[in-house]
């Protein structure tokens, strides 16, 4: 669970909040707040994870800061959210890479590109490595299929098992109980919300980021950055697809669906990603939490560098510069993913079980509030 002191001052403004409801129906919490007269600590960290960071509470709060009430929810939450990654990061030996996490990013990418690029020289050697390789199975000269695809499972296989372990804690210190998880009503609609950012939305006028006025371009980037990765990871699906079904071998034709879904992927990433960077920079500090705001970027500059390294590598991937980018976008992908349960990624998972956990609420509400027959 999160520090102490978080929990205690998220429920004093969470008090505080309950009594005034100015702020009702601006996105899920508020509906999810007022189902409560007081707050648990199982109470805070849901409700944390609910929050989508719209800000729209913020600047429509009486008690915001300056007022002696001190109320800054999109603050405090962000910490807890901070604090729930960190405690819910397995093993815990790693933990410490969350709250340190731009630094962690910033080495690891490195040293993984790095060895990437001397095991490659090494063991295939420099004619190799900057040698012009073009057909069927081109990659594969620079760095066999089995040196890429045994570390990518692994790496994958791993991350999974630690979010599964972050979910499975988390579900249980929220006190959900595990005939939710078979709830396909409250799963669909947790999707459709997640897939369709629709508490970035507002009442239709967006939110407030990255200043007080309304607008729906943080939600725009959003979906540029969620949908161009999904296209990626479609890319990567297909290219296996055709690998192993079909037997065809990477690099594949430029019109071919892996590289249409890839090109597209990538480029929608680097709208997002940039269009994220920009608001980060510009927004205001005071409803934020710096340790968050740092893993925030960190993860979106890795994000933006796997697309800076993948496109290149397409549009070069017949010179004698294919073998080092290829090099470096494994490196850069390899280490996006080793990080990935370590940093802002592992908001899809809490948010989402956060999201579960709502719609089983509200339907529960609704049934006993409806009048009976």
């Amino acid at each position: 669970m999160p520090a102490l002191e978080l929990i205690d001052e998220a429920k004093r403004q969470l008090a505080i909040c309950n009594a005034c409801r100015y702020c009702e129906g601006y996105c899920a919490v508020w509906p999810a707040m007022e189902l409560r007269r007081t707050f648990t600590s199982a109470d805070v960290l849901y409700l944390s994870n609910l929050c989508f960071d719209c800000r729209a509470c913020y600047y429509a709060c009486q008690f915001a800061p300056p007022h002696a009430f001190d109320v800054n929810i999109p603050k405090i939450f962000a910490d807890l959210r901070t604090d729930t990654y960190q405690d819910y990061a397995w093993p815990r030996v790693f933990s410490r890479m969350v709250k340190n996490n731009a630094r962690a990013v910033g080495i690891l990418t490195t040293v993984v590109v790095v060895v990437v690029l001397a095991l490659t020289w090494i063991f295939r050697g420099s004619a190799v490595l900057f040698g012009v390789h073009v057909g069927e199975g081109a990659f594969y000269e620079v760095i066999p299929f089995v040196a890429m695809i045994a570390p990518a499972i692994a790496i994958c296989v791993y991350a999974f098992a630690v979010f599964c372990v972050g979910a499975v804690h988390f579900w249980r210190d929220t006190q959900g109980t595990l005939h939710d998880y078979a709830d396909a009503g409250a799963l669909r609609k947790a999707t459709a919300d997640a897939f369709g950012l629709a508490y970035l939305r507002g009442d239709g006028s967006g939110c407030n980021y990255p200043d007080e006025q309304f607008t729906q371009v943080r939600r725009v980037f959003h979906h540029f950055t969620f949908y161009g990765f999904l296209l990626d990871l479609a890319s990567t699906t297909m290219a296996a697809l055709y690998q192993d079904v079909i037997g065809w071998e990477a690099p594949y034709p430029l019109l071919s669906v892996p590289v249409v879904l890839g090109t597209l992927g990538g480029i929608a990433l680097l709208i997002g990603t940039s269009g994220l960077l920009y608001l980060k920079w510009k927004m205001d500090r005071i409803p934020s939490a710096p340790t968050m705001t740092k893993m925030d970027v960190s993860f979106i500059l890795v994000l933006f560098l796997t697309a800076v390294t993948g496109l290149p590598l397409l549009a070069l991937r017949e010179t004698a510069a294919m073998g080092t980018l290829l090099a470096i976008h494994l490196g850069v992908v390899a280490a996006f993913f080793i990080m990935l349960p370590y940093g802002k990624f592992a908001h899809v998972i809490y948010r989402y079980a956060a999201l579960v956990r709502n719609a089983i609420e509200q339907r529960r509400f609704a049934a006993e509030a409806a009048p009976e027959h």
